[in-house]
């Protein structure tokens, strides 16, 4: 009889910031142990249900509502949609649960239920927490977790000490490596650009003001730089229609994300996690427009690590204009980049061994 290959799943949505970390682990647990198969649970419509399935990882939706910090009448009607996902999910892991080794959950939404029904199935669960400032969910999750990793060592005052443990951010092996694995990106020869890169993101579904900003100035701008624009999935079908010369706009960057980033000049992007400990890793100096309505601030928190660290500017939202943004880019470029440091053990590899991958049968 041929035995049952024993199973990982994966779980966080919502945000590229919960999904890219997932991802990165997922491939390097594939590298260390090809005996384990491995699944993600996620929403129906989240960012998730594309770039999972995308990367051909066996993709579970379940129903998932909104965890609102304020009175709403949709609280109640979530309420409804997290119970929903809660049977989903009691469903989905119970059928496999003598197969299940562990549940890893990277936050969003969508974790709650599933970690409540991994709790009362007795299956472990691990957390990863990729920001300065903690997310509900993660919050509410960590009461079921066996253990919780945490990106920046402020996080530790948010979850039980006896469990959280620092790990930081699992980063794509391509962060660690001064050459590019993407020599060329829509055609453009990214290590000969004819002006140097001004890499534009709002994240991995855009920002309008980023997106407005870039776009009253493009003249302007191109005027010295070419412009490489993450403007989300909404907004391509009107930034695809800007016909000019040096000006690239794109829906989503994927796996050639680190590579422009290494090759751009000048990075204009939100304050995610994972945004600034990429950047963070790869000594690169940036300018930060942190998200004013991220829950608790986190992300002025974590632009202003970069802030510490590389000299980065970081630009609120209330103060951004086209000055403020020329201002920020004369000081980048009067910055010496430095390149990729040098580390003694990835933090991919230390939440690898805390979860004994390699022990795994």
């Amino acid at each position: 009889m041929k035995k049952n290959k024993m199973l990982i799943f994966f779980c966080g949505g919502g945000s590229g910031g919960h999904v890219i970390p997932a991802l990165t682990l997922i491939k390097e647990i594939k590298e260390k142990n090809d005996q384990l198969e491995i699944r993600y649970i996620g929403s129906k419509t989240g960012i998730e249900s594309r770039l999972i399935p995308e990367n051909n990882i066996n993709y579970c939706a379940i129903s998932t509502g909104k965890l609102r910090r304020y009175l709403s009448f949709e609280n109640i009607i979530d309420l409804f949609k997290v119970a929903k996902g809660i049977i989903d999910s009691l469903f989905m892991l119970g059928s496999k649960r003598n197969q299940i080794r562990f549940i890893f959950l990277t936050g969003g939404f969508v974790v709650v239920p599933v970690s409540l029904a991994a709790f009362l199935l007795g299956i472990p669960i691990y957390i990863h927490e990729q920001t300065s400032r903690v997310g509900l969910a993660n919050k509410i999750a960590s009461f079921f977790a066996k253990k919780v990793m945490i990106s920046f060592e402020s996080s530790r005052d948010y979850f039980p000490s006896h469990k959280t443990l620092f790990t930081g951010y699992p980063l794509r092996k391509a962060c660690y490596k001064t050459e590019l694995d993407y020599c060329e990106f829509q055609g453009m020869n990214l290590l000969n650009p004819v002006k140097p890169i001004l890499f534009v993101t709002g994240g991995g579904n855009g920002s309008e003001l980023i997106n407005n900003l870039v776009e009253d100035g493009l003249e302007q701008l191109l005027e010295r730089f070419t412009v490489i624009h993450q403007v989300g999935k909404n907004n391509i079908s009107k930034y695809s229609q800007i016909s000019k010369e040096g000006y690239y706009p794109v829906e989503f960057v994927g796996a050639e994300m680190i590579d422009l980033m290494k090759a751009a000049r000048v990075i204009l992007s939100r304050a995610g996690a994972g945004m600034v400990c990429e950047l963070l890793v790869l000594n690169k100096p940036s300018i930060f427009v942190p998200l004013k309505i991220a829950q608790k601030n986190e992300q002025y928190f974590n632009a202003m690590e970069a802030q510490k660290k590389l000299n980065s500017v970081v630009i609120q939202e209330d103060e951004l204009s086209f000055d403020t943004l020329m201002s920020g880019i004369e000081k980048i470029m009067s910055l010496k980049i430095k390149g990729p440091q040098e580390i003694e053990l990835r933090s991919a590899d230390k939440i690898i061994k805390e979860l004994e991958i390699e022990t795994i049968a």
